[in-house]
C-alpha cells in the first residue's frame, strides 16, 4: 500500500494531467519557447511529449516545475 503524500504537491496529478493542463494555458507553440523540448516545436502531441517526459527526467522536472508555477499563480 502507497503512503499518503499530504507535502507532495504532484501527488495524485499524471503526467498527461500536467501535459494537458500546460497545453491548454499555453499552447504548444509558447511550451516550446518556454522550455526547449524538440517534441513541444515540431509536430508536437500528447503521446510523443508523454513518451518523451517519461524516459528524460530533466524534461520531466522542467514541465512538473511549471505547472507547480503555474498552481501556484493566482487565477483571474
Amino acid at each position: 500500500m502507497t503512503q499518503p503524500q499530504p507535502k507532495n504537491p504532484l501527488h495524485g496529478v499524471t503526467l498527461q494531467m500536467i501535459l494537458e493542463h500546460l497545453v491548454a494555458q499555453h499552447g504548444w507553440e509558447q511550451l516550446g519557447r518556454m522550455i526547449d523540448i524538440r517534441c513541444f516545436k515540431y509536430d508536437p502531441s500528447i503521446k510523443s511529449s508523454l513518451q518523451f517526459l517519461r524516459r528524460t527526467p530533466w524534461a520531466r522536472q522542467q514541465v512538473e516545475a511549471l505547472y507547480l508555477r503555474d498552481k501556484a499563480r493566482p487565477g483571474p
